[in-house]
């Protein structure tokens, strides 16, 4: 309550604008050359404040605004609705009441300001120092240094006042907010992490400079002095590489440009359907800039694919852009978002101004090399040579790069363009490119229900222990290897990890490297204790990865500098204790030695990590500061030169020493207090975790033809939710035999859940993971390819069907014989006749054209009907279930509730979805329930009565067609009414008229004239008729 009263009373007090007295009119002189200023009129700004606003309360102002004269159009708080109270002459409880209830509304600092002649508002030096910034720079949310407070004006406040839930109020002409100068670092993440550009203004004088200087009289000098996003927070001064921000996520700056190009593939300045695409992705806390170009369809999905893929924090559109490119990025940086989008102009660019652009900043960065250090002479090589990989970029990729180079000069990170080395190219031939409806349908990322990383394949796989590892992880799930050898590679090290931190009990052993000593052993304890060492002295550690990049933008302080060295060194000697460099010496054929690090992979990141140059310069670096007074901050202490090294690691080496003897003494006494003498101190580490009850998978050689052969597959996130209560399934596909299944089966059966765990394991695999199965042994895929679900786009106006075919074109154009294609339900977005011919085609096409791996889900049975003209290569399955009626023809309440589903894949096809027992489950009212099987009984009823007519309408197509046929059957039917004791003249009609029937019937089928067919079809009707009569 203190503080609900300290605001009320700082509102009371808070200084009022002036308001011209109503009695004094002003004078009217159509002469005079200067005006008056006119009255002000006081508009309510958009606040969101902490005061609230109580019934009594509004009662109250209500009654005494009725004793006032009414206006014809009163004006209406902006918050309650309620009348403002007039301003002429009001009584002095009026007064408190309008002071208390209704704050007085000035102008808000709107993001451009620029006052007229006319304008006599009167500012103080501050407003108009605030006022020029504003106009200055528009689109910056601006916090200004205030002695202690940094203060927000305008509508900036007012951002400042919802986002950060501070108290905003009125100061003279404008609304006001602060905040400490002390917690800067915390408010500018808040904001930024909201998605607005914010920018700090500090004063550029002290009191002491500006005693005696010549603006004694004026107030403190201010500039801007730094300037935030999302996409360079991490990498900023004073504020960037705290552990406040999301470490292990990516904040990518993206730059789009693009062309548009006619039907025939040429550039085209008109339309907007099929476009070439630049983009270059720059993460500048890391370093990592990714750049392409591409030509996109309509649906705009390579684009999209990348978008995910990178998940930017900010966007940058070079314009103009295309309506469905602007719609879809638009869509991509929504409200809920929070992702930054800024719009630049591209004509600068054309006529080769972007590599002019690039190249100036290139040559001044190699002459500033130059200048600052002569040693420095090979970086300044190594830069002229990437320069040259600069000139191959294509065109709108480079209008992308130079864009992005102009962007980042007002925040002072183009730098990070000039390394050549960390550019790497959006296509790769080593790695997959999943498609975005890849990456939402197999919640590869993040989850379909909330949309956080729990839940996805990500969210079971990140068991990382740094958050670069992390980064690292997500980039590997995103783009799946496709080269062998990497592959291998990448399973070797996983594998000798396992192996030697004893979490993997299998009976495969590792694959022994080639030209490996095969007497060699595995000194499996000492490898899994440095390993384990250095990766829990790794995870506590700071982010090394952004430290680096931090360093290298110069932006990192002391301590943290200091720090990061540190974890090199550490981590660097540890890894130097495996002697690897010394694990062999050549003696002229003979190699003698033990290999401890059977992984080329491994081995080489361990020599890497462990150099002796790293190590070198890491000691150079850290033997010249002070690390206490890095840590302090005192810059006078900070450099020194001395031989004693790092006597903290003595201390700390002690200190653990001291705490595991502590523990050791500890364990008996723990023991007696549980009364369990078994027990025993563990640990938990996340890599045991990933391997346990996993396998190795295995690859098929290139020559060999595709197959995919997994034993017990399991879905990797859903088994660690209903762990052993989860069946496994077995997929046995190969493309000499069986190379598609269909599969049908009941809702919610796990149709889904089996394709989806079949491409899971299939990616995990190229990632270099262990699967979830007993056994896999699978191709290397060029590309994984799924539609799956319902959704619509009313956004970027695409309708469900529309996103479900565009989805399967993409298929169909795009996968080839190595591809693994997954598509549930296709054709459910229309009627059921067009869903069925659609769906066909669709999988008749995959298989007599793509020939690649298809798992296909559907509920129509016909489907399944394509086996007969691919024998062999296709074969139907559903998953199994129990019901109490065994006939599946029939629909009743009964069979549809008392259903069990057994989850398991058998051969087959399902006739039935049950659909009522998932009506059931989501508890509709039993009364729509039993209303939809009356309907469905009756439906059913229908069909069955049209099949029974087509099949009778068959059996006339197959009547005799010759005259003597005819006469034949008439013989018969005269003979058979001879035998029923009738006469021989009524037997004759009888004949007759049956034969006239006949060959009504037949005209009727045959004439292609739909009005005589129905004549003779109403003809045969009546002699029908007659024949039933008697």
């Amino acid at each position: 309550m203190g503080k609900q009263k300290q605001q009320v009373i700082s509102r009371f007090f808070a200084s009022k604008p002036k308001i011209p007295a109503a009695s004094t009119p002003p004078p009217s002189n159509p002469s005079s050359h200067s005006s008056p200023p006119p009255k002000p009129v006081i508009s309510s700004p958009n606040v969101k404040t902490t005061v609230s606003f109580s019934p009594s309360k509004r009662k109250l102002l209500s009654s005494h605004l009725a004793s006032t004269p009414k206006r014809l159009k009163p004006t209406l708080s902006p918050h309650t609705q309620n009348p403002v109270p007039p301003q002429s002459n009001p009584s002095l409880h009026q007064k408190f009441l309008q002071k208390l209830l209704e704050p007085p509304s000035p102008p808000l600092l709107e993001s451009s300001i620029e006052p007229s002649e006319s304008d006599h508002k009167k500012y103080t030096p501050l407003e108009q120092q605030v006022v020029d910034l504003k106009n200055k720079y528009r689109d910056v949310l601006l916090m200004v240094e205030v002695g202690y407070r940094f203060r927000f004006f305008g509508k900036d406040a007012e951002i400042a006042a919802k986002v950060l839930g501070i108290y905003a109020h009125v100061d003279r002409n404008f609304l006001t907010a602060s905040v400490p100068t002390f917690r800067l670092n915390v408010y500018v993440r808040r904001l930024v992490s909201a998605g607005y550009k914010v920018g700090v203004v500090k004063q550029t004088e002290t009191a002491a400079i500006k005693a005696h200087g010549s603006n004694r009289v004026g107030p403190f000098g201010r500039g801007l002095s730094a300037l935030y996003t999302k996409a360079t927070l991490e990498a900023a001064e004073d504020v960037g590489g705290k552990e406040e921000g999301c470490g292990a996520e990516s904040n990518y700056l993206v730059s789009v440009v693009e062309k548009v190009l006619d039907v025939s593939g040429s550039v085209s300045n008109f339309g907007g359907a099929n476009v070439r695409i630049g983009i270059v992705g720059v993460e500048i806390s890391t370093g990592d800039v990714v750049y392409g170009e591409f030509d996109d369809g309509v649906m705009r999905s390579g684009l999209e694919a990348v978008v995910l893929s990178l998940a930017p924090a900010e966007l940058l559109l070079g314009q103009p852009l295309s309506k469905q490119t602007e719609k879809l990025l638009m869509a991509y940086a929504g409200p809920a978002s929070n992702v930054r989008l800024e719009h630049a102009s591209c004509d600068c660019f054309k006529d080769g101004g972007a590599l002019e652009d690039v190249m100036s900043l290139y040559e001044k960065m190699v002459e500033d090399n130059l200048a600052d250090n002569v040693n420095q002479l090979a970086e300044a090589t190594e830069q002229r040579n990437s320069i040259q990989g600069v000139l191959n970029m294509p065109d709108l990729a480079l209008q992308a790069l130079a864009l992005t180079i102009r962007h980042l000069k007002q925040f002072g990170f183009e730098r990070i363009l000039c390394c050549g080395a960390s550019f790497r190219s959006l296509s790769s031939r080593v790695e997959m490119n999943l498609s975005a409806n890849t990456l939402q349908q197999l919640e590869i990322l993040r989850n379909n229900s909330d949309g956080s990383e729990t839940g996805s394949l990500l969210g079971v796989m990140n068991h990382t222990l740094t958050t670069y590892g992390s980064r690292l992880l997500r980039h590997w799930v995103t783009h799946p290897l496709c080269d062998r050898n990497m592959i291998t590679a990448r399973l070797d090290a996983v594998s000798e990890i396992a192996l030697s931190m004893g979490s993997y009990k299998g009976s495969q052993s590792i694959v022994e490297i080639e030209g490996g000593d095969s007497d060699a052993t595995i000194m499996q304890p000492e490898l899994s204790c440095l390993l384990s060492s250095v990766l829990t002295f790794l995870g506590r550690s700071p982010d090394i990865q952004r430290g680096i990049t931090r360093i290298f933008h110069r932006t990192a302080t002391p301590s943290e500098f200091t720090a990061v060295i540190q974890a090199i060194l550490s981590a660097g000697k540890q890894l130097k204790r495996l002697h690897i460099n010394e694990e062999y010496e050549d003696y002229g054929c003979n190699k003698i030695g033990v290999a401890i690090v059977q992984s080329a992979l491994l081995r080489r990141l361990i020599l890497t990590a462990s150099s002796s140059k790293v190590l070198g310069n890491a000691v150079k670096l850290l033997s010249t500061l002070n690390k206490e007074a890095a840590d302090k901050g005192d810059f006078t202490d900070l450099i020194i030169i001395s031989k004693d090294q790092f006597p903290e690691v003595a201390r700390a080496r002690k200190a653990l020493q001291l705490a595991k003897e502590k523990l050791d003494n500890l364990i008996g006494l723990y023991r007696k207090q549980f009364r369990n003498h078994k027990l025993e101190f563990t640990c938990v580490s996340g890599t045991t975790h990933l391997v346990e009850n996993y396998v190795r998978p295995i690859f098929m050689e290139d020559n060999r033809p595709v197959q995919i052969q997994i034993h017990a597959g399991r879905h990797p996130v859903l088994e660690t939710i209903l762990q052993d209560n989860f069946v496994p399934n077995d997929t046995i596909l190969h493309a000499d035999r069986e190379y598609c299944q269909i599969v049908t089966g009941p809702n919610m059966g796990g149709k889904s859940c089996y394709i989806r765990q079949v491409a899971l394991i299939a990616m995990m695999a190229q990632v270099g993971s262990f699967v979830p199965a007993e056994s896999a042994t699978l191709p290397v895929l060029d590309a994984i390819y799924s539609r799956m679900g319902a959704s619509d786009s009313i956004q970027q106006g695409r309708s469900t069907f529309l996103e479900e075919l565009s989805e399967a074109s993409q298929i169909l154009h795009s996968c080839t014989a190595n591809s693994l294609v997954i598509i549930d339900e296709l054709g459910r977005g229309t009627s059921t006749h067009d869903g069925v011919a659609i769906a066909y085609a669709t999988l008749h096409y995959l298989l007599e054209q793509k020939k690649c791996m298809v798992l296909f889900v559907t509920h129509y049975p016909k489907i399944a009907d394509i086996k007969a003209e691919f024998p062999g290569s296709v074969e139907a399955y559903h998953v199994s279930y129990l019901t109490s009626n065994n006939d599946e023809g029939t629909i009743d309440s009964k069979s549809d509730h008392e259903i069990t589903y057994l989850y398991k894949l058998v051969p087959g096809v399902s006739a039935r979805s049950f659909g009522f027992k998932v009506a059931l489950l989501a508890q509709l009212p039993s009364s729509c329930i039993n209303k939809a099987m009356i309907m469905a009984t009756r439906l059913e009823t229908i069909e069955s009565s049209r099949a029974r007519k087509k099949s009778g309408e068959k059996q006339l197509q197959e009547t005799p067609s010759s005259d003597q046929e005819l006469e034949t059957q008439a013989i018969v039917l005269k003979s058979t009414a001879s035998f029923r004791g009738e006469r021989t003249e009524d037997s004759e009609e009888f004949v007759s008229a049956v034969r006239d029937l006949l060959s009504k019937l037949k005209s009727a089928t045959t004439d292609d004239d739909c009005a005589k067919s129905l004549e003779l079809f109403k003809e045969a009707q009546g002699i029908a008729n007659e024949l039933i009569n008697r």
